[in-house]
């Protein structure tokens, strides 16, 4: 091949060499681009590649297996896919030699020793580097042929490999060109290598001598098939070529043979000649081609062969046919908002100015034309720079200003740049510029197209991008920090158990390092491998494990006991990725436990003694109770007696008597509130916490106690509540606890004094019950002495009586009650004892339920004789409400009784169908009536049902374990309620009839 190009001759109008081949419209290349641009967000990009003919895909697991082998592949190598996969690696199709000097050359590069074979291969992509490098690849037929290989590393979404992907391309015939390239200068070569140009050079008879791999890609021929065979003339339209003949004979006045000589004559004379035809690829398809033809001379200027460059005309084709379609494309985009067109003459002054560009630019059309260049309205700075970097890229001074923005087009190159546009209000914003040379039908420039669009959207989410992945990868190392940073050793394996990742911790617990933990066995660091293998399993099977213990063993022997837990985790897809477990040194702690342990078994054997101290001393309090109640009894008895005996006693008698009586009474009350005492701090007191009026309580404590106020002159002040106020509370302990209060109050006032009782909110949801008196107050020391037993403040040589346990009773329930006492006092003034419950709502009917319409809806026996209904409860407000409900039942009639043993008393006189008990009945619980019911032989077939404020579970299964036919929690439910009772009396109506 002759190393040079004749020199250009007078009167020719262009080189011999065209850097820019066959004048590449800046247009179509423009489409070119944007039809790349949306097959990278499509994905069709990628997924032509793969699928190409002309790549070779091959996709290994992450050990080197093939587990994908593509057609091109297949083609190139000559290997079915079948041959390779899951059996062999890259490197066994690759030269051994290479592989040895390139795994040399990357242990020296990156100061690593890196094996010979697969490693080699993938050695800098496993590492995150980017790899393309050349190897010989060897066929199944063992013919070998040099490759260029792209390598990529396949992750998962933890970054962990799973694979490579290797791409390869044939590269012989770039070798070859290359070869034959070596003596021309850099800018052939560069065309040459364009996979964008069929490069076809041909000797002087015209048989072909190089076709470039633009080429091969272009007509499908591989090099082999047409070099030192065929003409270019071959694989063009013979028609245009006959047709080409005919023209040129005309043209210029010449016979011109068709073939080979049409293609060339021009260029044979020196005439500059770029013509389009028809090209027909191998299997037969055809493709329009634009192609430059230049003669090859040697030094004498003899023609020794002649070059053909050819471009794909397809798109530009496909254009101007849909162009013929709607001529108003052009149209439409040069008057469209959303473009700023921008024509202007040779000179660049501008001589249009579309609807767009006065949107984006602010100026009118009258502003611009010719007046000024679109140089005016760029960044100065920006055109500086631009006809810098131009002048070094294209080796020529080139002028700051309009020359900057369009030399590469007026030259024929497709030129679509980014710059800064400034509006008429000095505002700015950057754009995307893509220019054409406007020329006549000589080829002449007569001007340039400059058409725009606002690029501030994408800069802004190019912005936005650069901010996310700036979160993503401080998010990361945030990650990381923290799974380092735990006390814990932190580790993942994949569902197999093979280790993925650890961190530090992990590796002071094993005294190994990460590249030696990851990849391992998870089993292999513990003292129990299989146990630790069941581990991984049971978080496999459960998603989670807790207290998992194992023994770890470290490389130097050491042996730590640590508690794990461990759960699963997955992908977005929610697939399964692993387990993350975590370990925690517990040999520590086990010594804790051990030494708990022993100290719980110590404090069992103190808890147990002071239960059975405890119990002791109620036993005993019972026991007092019981044996000082019987001569109590005897001597109040007889005490009575002898006051109303006749003859009276003497007045010395009566004096005496009284002394007995009033002695005996105190002692009676001294037993029974140090019985409350006892019960209480034993925990045996029964509470029935429910809603409880308080205005009821307190009209009832004032009948109680407003005699004795009489006797001692004492004001008594209660409050008015204008409206239904309900506190949680149990009632007759409610009751005793302000009993006592108002007589402390009556007790220790001054004479005439006053006792001022008032109601108020304490806080959200609370109601505090003050009792202020105006007595002689209480110092500090007392008030310290306050609410323990038997301290009675310094009365104890008064003439009052009491027994200092009074306020302790009443602070123990207040406190079972859920609320707190206390007391303020000042000395001289007297003192305010005061108690806070938990506000409740009134009990009523069920919301939302009719109650007309349930009973009505109640399946009861209208017509049927009348049913009797016992109903055992202690609060007032519980009976009222039942009595109500029952009312609207005229089958039924309702008994009521206040406590257990009345209840019982009246099951036995009247029979009742059904009964409804209460649990925490003063006297006698619910459970107690209801043995006592069950063992009796004339009550045992009652149904009863439990009606308590207990409404936890397992009240509910000790009520229904206990014998209850049904247990109905407070508030009433009227349906259900009434559906219960029902129920109860049709089992009551088939109960076998009692015998007389």
């Amino acid at each position: 091949m002759p190393s040079t190009i004749h020199p250009k001759e007078p009167g020719r109008e262009t080189d011999a060499v065209d850097p820019a081949g066959a004048k590449p419209h800046g247009h179509e290349r423009a489409i070119d681009i944007r039809r790349h641009e949306i097959l990278l967000k499509t994905g069709a990009l990628q997924d032509a590649i793969f699928n190409s003919a002309n790549f070779s895909s091959i996709a290994t697991d992450e050990t080197g297996v093939i587990q994908i082998f593509n057609v091109g592949a297949e083609r190139m190598l000559g290997y079915a896919a079948d041959d390779v996969m899951n059996k062999i690696t890259p490197a066994d199709i690759s030269d051994p030699r290479e592989m040895i000097a390139r795994a040399k050359e990357l242990s020296a590069e990156l100061g690593t020793p890196i094996t010979p074979g697969f490693e080699a291969l993938v050695f800098k992509a496993s590492r995150g580097i980017e790899d393309i490098y050349e190897l010989t690849y060897i066929r199944k037929d063992g013919s070998r042929f040099p490759a260029v290989v792209s390598v990529t590393a396949l992750r998962d979404e933890q970054e962990v490999i799973i694979g490579y992907l290797l791409i390869g391309t044939d590269n012989t015939a770039r070798k070859q060109a290359e070869e034959a390239l070596l003596k021309a200068g850099a800018l052939q070569s560069a065309i040459f290598n364009s996979a964008n140009f069929s490069c076809i050079a041909t000797d002087a008879k015209g048989v072909i001598q190089i076709f470039n791999v633009g080429a091969e890609r272009m007509l499908g021929y591989a090099a082999d098939d047409v070099m030192n065979k065929i003409t270019p003339a071959d694989i063009s339209d013979p028609q245009e070529v006959v047709a080409r003949a005919k023209a040129l004979s005309a043209e210029l006045s010449t016979s011109i043979t068709p073939g080979f000589e049409a293609l060339v004559f021009k260029a044979s004379r020196g005439i500059e000649d770029i013509y389009e035809l028809t090209y027909i690829r191998k299997d037969g398809s055809r493709f329009p081609a634009v192609v430059s033809i230049t003669a090859l001379r040697d030094e004498h200027g003899v023609i020794i062969g002649y070059l053909l460059i050819g471009t794909d005309n397809t798109a530009r084709k496909q254009a101007e046919a849909a162009l013929l379609k709607a001529g108003a494309l052009q149209s439409a985009i040069f008057y469209s908002a959303n473009f700023s067109s921008i024509a202007t003459d040779a000179k660049g002054v501008i001589q249009i100015f579309n609807v767009g560009a006065e949107r984006m630019l602010g100026y009118a059309a009258a502003d611009v034309m010719n007046k000024i260049t679109p140089a005016d309205i760029s960044d100065p700075q920006e055109v500086v720079a631009r006809a810098k970097a131009l002048s070094a890229e294209l080796g020529t001074p080139i002028t700051p200003g309009f020359e900057a923005l369009v030399f590469k087009a007026s030259r024929g190159i497709e030129d679509i740049y980014e710059l800064t546009y400034i509006r008429k209000d000095g505002s700015r914003f950057p754009a995307v510029v893509s220019v054409t040379a406007l020329r006549d039908a000589e080829n002449t420039i007569i001007g340039y197209l400059l058409i725009g669009t606002d690029n501030t959207a994408r800069k802004q989410i190019e912005a936005e991008q650069k901010v996310l992945a700036q979160r993503l990868r401080d998010y990361q190392f945030y990650t990381r920090s923290l799974f380092e940073s735990n006390i814990d050793a932190l580790i993942t394996t994949d569902p197999s158990g093979i280790i993925t990742d650890i961190n530090k911790q992990m590796e002071a617990l094993t005294g190994c390092t990460r590249d030696e933990l990851i990849g391992a066995p998870f089993k292999g660091y513990f003292t129990d491998p299989e146990r630790a293998e069941a581990g991984i399993k049971l978080v496999l099977s459960e998603k989670k494990v807790t207290d998992y213990e194992l023994t770890a063993r470290a490389r130097d022997g050491k042996e730590t006991v640590v508690s794990y837990n461990a759960t699963t985790f997955y992908d977005r897809d929610r697939k399964l990725q692993g387990v993350f477990a975590a370990s925690r040194d517990v040999t520590e702690r086990k010594r804790l436990d051990q030494v708990l342990q022993e100290k719980n078994i110590e404090l069992e054997g103190v808890t147990a003694a002071a239960e059975k101290a405890n119990l002791a001393k109620s036993d005993f309090l019972s026991s007092m109770s019981h044996e000082l109640r019987s001569p109590l009894n005897a001597i109040l008895g007889f005490s009575q007696l002898m006051e109303s005996d006749t003859p009276p006693p003497t007045p010395a008698q009566k004096e005496s008597i009284t002394q007995i009586l009033r002695a005996g009474w105190h002692l009676l009350t001294l037993i029974n509130e140090i019985l409350d005492l006892a019960k209480v701090e034993s925990g045996q007191m029964p509470l029935s916490r429910e809603p409880v009026s308080l205005a009821e309580v307190l009209h009832e404590c004032h009948g109680m106690i407003h005699p004795q106020a009489q006797q001692r002159d004492i004001q008594m002040v209660f409050p008015r509540l204008n409206s239904p106020h309900f506190v949680n509370a149990d009632r007759t302990r409610l009751k005793q606890v302000l009993i006592n209060l108002l007589s402390n109050a009556i007790k220790y006032n001054v004479k005439e004094g006053k006792v001022e009782v008032t109601c108020a909110e304490s806080a959200p949801g609370h109601t505090r019950v003050s009792v202020r008196d105006t007595g002689a107050g209480l110092d500090p020391e007392q008030l310290a002495q306050l609410f323990q037993p038997f301290k009675r403040l310094g009365q104890e040589g008064g003439g009052e009586e009491g027994t200092g346990i009074g306020l302790v009773v009443a602070k123990r329930l207040v406190e079972l009650m859920g609320g707190t006492i206390g007391v303020d006092s000042t000395l001289g003034e007297g003192s305010v004892f005061w108690f806070d419950l938990v506000n409740a709502m009134e009990q009523r009917l069920a919301s939302g339920t009719d109650e007309a319409a349930v009973i009505a809806a109640t399946p009861a026996l209208r017509t049927a004789r009348l049913r009797t209904l016992l109903y055992v409860e202690d609060n007032p407000a519980n009976l009222k409400l039942v009595e109500q409900i029952i009312a609207r039942r005229s089958d039924i009639c309702l008994l009521t009784a206040v406590n257990g043993n009345l209840g019982l008393q009246l099951a036995r006189d009247n029979k009742p169908e059904v009964i409804l008990m209460d649990i925490n009945l003063p006297g006698m619980s619910g459970f107690d009536a209801l043995q006592v019911l069950r063992s009796d032989p004339a009550t045992a077939h009652i149904p009863v049902i439990a009606v308590s404020a207990n409404a936890m579970q397992r009240d509910i299964e000790r009520g229904m374990k206990a014998g209850f036919f049904r247990y109905i929690t407070k508030p009433i439910k009227v349906g259900p309620f009434l559906e219960a009772v029902d129920m109860a009396l049709q089992l009551a109506g088939h109960a076998p009839a009692e015998s007389t």
